[in-house]
């Protein structure tokens, strides 16, 4: 039989369970709600695929029933915010301009890479195939110096225009590297180089730019990089490498690059649903090519294409969504 004394100890037990099971619930429910309330940013750069992608992912989270803001921020001013917690998405690191300071704050321990779309990335100068007919040789950069005089213009006289962007590439370097005839002129955004570029190929006029693949002149235009000495780190490291003794970066920029997704390191913890549907998102070329024509080409709104896409591709982006994180967009 069980005294009255055990009966009294049991009860206690209960008791005192029953409290700890209740505010451990309690503490998870205030958990799950603080983790939709507090908003998860996402940084948008100057150029249109970011754009558009961050919308995307931003519009996935919101369906989730996380909230969301945007942060415009230079793409090589974002990773100390990021790095901190001010910022927490990132969904298009490329290659090409952002692997440094990216493995950088990776092996400092603020940021994760959150994986790779389904993309290779190209950075390079690029030009009209119409032009080759009047420089016998492209697209090797040692054509360039016989026929400079195509692409010079009243700013660049006696040299030939390079057309760049905002972005910090390390142009003036490569052509003193490999004693080109060319001045680099910079454009202060991103669409100014486009219309640049619009204008020139609409007129078939000669034009030496900055360009990117994937891009809109994947689709109706034709064109080719210029073929500089292949990239490796050494070209950056050692002077001592390649066909200049004397100086750095007398290549080209990395083909076949990747593109990646980053977070801050703590998204994990505060927002595992989102995080994980982040690491499973994943774009490729002919998707993202699709995307930025419809803004730059036939200019839609940003927000208009990314909303569209939302709407016509929901098998797609749920898939994205792991399965024991789709309770609470069911019952949106």
């Amino acid at each position: 039989m069980i005294n009255h004394r055990n009966q009294n100890k049991l009860r206690s037990f209960f008791i005192i369970n029953l409290f700890f099971t209740i505010a451990s619930f309690s503490l998870y429910q205030i958990a799950v709600c603080n983790s939709f309330e507090k908003p998860i940013k996402i940084v948008t750069n100057n150029w249109t695929s970011q754009i558009i992608l961050s919308h995307i992912t931003g519009a996935i989270f919101e369906e989730m029933g996380f909230r969301v803001e945007y942060h415009p921020m230079d793409s090589r001013e974002q990773w100390g915010g990021i790095y901190r917690g001010k910022y927490h998405v990132q969904i298009e690191v490329w290659e090409g301009n952002g692997s440094k300071l990216f493995q950088r704050m990776i092996k400092a321990g603020g940021i994760v890479d959150a994986g790779n779309h389904d993309i290779r990335t190209r950075e390079e100068w690029w030009y009209p195939s119409y032009v080759e007919k009047s420089c016998p040789g492209l697209p090797s950069w040692k054509a360039l110096n016989n026929c400079y005089q195509l692409f010079v213009v009243p700013e660049t006289v006696p040299k030939g225009r390079y057309l760049s962007g905002p972005w910090g590439k390390p142009d003036r370097a490569r052509i003193r590297a490999l004693n080109l005839k060319f001045k680099v002129v910079e454009m202060k955004k991103a669409v100014d180089l486009r219309e640049r570029l619009k204008q020139a190929l609409n007129k078939r006029q000669p034009i030496l730019v900055f360009n990117w693949t994937p891009n809109w002149t994947d689709v109706d235009f034709e064109g080719k990089f210029i073929e500089f000495p292949e990239y490796t780190l050494e070209c950056e490291t050692d002077p001592k490498w390649g066909i200049n003794p004397d100086f750095h970066h007398d290549c080209g920029n990395p083909k076949n690059g990747w593109l990646k997704k980053a977070t801050w390191s703590g998204m994990e913890k505060e927002w595992p649903c989102a995080f994980q549907t982040l690491v499973n998102i994943s774009f490729n070329n002919r998707m993202l090519i699709h995307l930025i024509y419809k803004v730059d080409i036939d200019r839609q709104k940003i927000e208009s294409v990314a909303s569209e896409w939302i709407k016509q591709h929901a098998l797609t982006w749920t898939k994205w969504i792991p399965n024991h994180c789709r309770n609470h967009l069911q019952n949106r």
